[in-house]
């Protein structure tokens, strides 16, 4: 009797499954749902408006006053000031997210092999990440203060001429002093993504390369760096698009200048909308860099994949 009844038991389980699947769909629906309406009030709609601006006479007040058309583009290509901004930005950010790579990736190293004080060692590393970057941008202005600032201190002591000691007000040296202070607020993150991988690494594979005589600069290349490559790859993706974001540091230590010298995008786009309160012209820009941003770091992208998809 028990072997008659059990598949009836199991067709009935079966056909009550069946009926709960309606529900359940709709359950999982209504638990989507909120994460798709903030996908399109927080992504979809920005998107719609600064397009919409793009191609029309909008002020900060009133916005879409009138169709445009291609006419602002028109205007921002022919700026010869936003065009240097763009490509200022891309040398900025390769040249700081190359740096910060680097640095990051030996930090990651020398942090592995601080087995006592490697607690105290992340601690300390997460101390420019934390701090806004305003305070980071005051910060380094003080230090490079010509009036008694750690720079001028260190420089005067060694002999260096006055005008060296501001670079600040340097066209030649303001940007490479904001981007040394970038490179410290940002080069932490690298090194805790890439301590991360360090330590997600087979210790059997390591040990086997040392029992085959694999040490130093043969056992990083042979074996610990094809292992964390995705990862590296991709900390140098997060850190390319953050670079490109850079304002705060700008508008705190230089606000653009001396000159031009200084003015990122970002910082054109600040101008543009709340300066200049043209909306129009400021949707414009903001479209120009996620174009110069995209094509930038499509390679990255396809390099990361495909390294991810190796070490796999």
């Amino acid at each position: 009797m028990a072997e008659i009844a059990l598949p009836a038991v199991r067709r009935a389980t079966t056909v009550r499954s069946r009926r709960s699947l309606p529900g359940a769909a709709w359950a999982h629906r209504l638990f989507v749902a909120p994460s798709v309406l903030a996908l399109l009030v927080l992504g979809l709609y920005p998107l719609g408006f600064i397009v919409a601006a793009a191609f029309t006479d909008s002020s900060l007040g009133k916005p879409f006053q009138s169709w445009v058309g291609v006419e602002t583009v028109q205007s921002v290509l022919a700026d010869a000031d936003i065009t240097a901004s763009l490509v200022r930005s891309v040398l900025y950010a390769v040249a700081v997210s190359a740096a910060s790579l680097i640095l990051g990736v030996a930090a990651a190293l020398a942090l592995q092999g601080a087995v006592r004080s490697g607690s105290l060692v992340r601690t300390l590393l997460l101390l420019p990440l934390i701090t806004p970057p305003v305070i980071v941008g005051t910060l380094w202005k003080l230090i490079y203060n010509p009036g008694g600032g750690l720079l001028a201190t260190v420089l005067g002591f060694l002999g260096a001429p006055r005008e060296a000691i501001a670079p600040l007000s340097s066209t030649t040296w303001a940007l490479p002093g904001i981007a040394l202070a970038d490179v410290w607020e940002w080069t932490p993150l690298i090194a805790l993504l890439v301590f991360t991988a360090l330590l997600a690494q087979d210790p059997e594979t390591i040990e086997a390369a040392r029992l085959d005589g694999a040490h130093g600069w043969r056992m990083f290349r042979s074996i610990t760096l094809p292992a964390i490559s995705g990862v590296v790859a991709a900390a140098f993706f997060i850190r390319l698009v953050l670079s490109f974001k850079v304002f705060d540091l700008v508008f705190m230590m230089t606000s653009g200048g001396p000159g031009q010298a200084t003015t990122t995008t970002s910082y054109v786009i600040y101008q543009a909308a709340l300066r200049e309160f043209d909306v129009g012209k400021a949707a414009v820009i903001t479209l120009l860099l996620a174009l110069v941003v995209t094509v930038v770091t499509i390679p990255v992208v396809a390099i990361t994949r495909k390294l991810q998809a190796n070490h796999e």
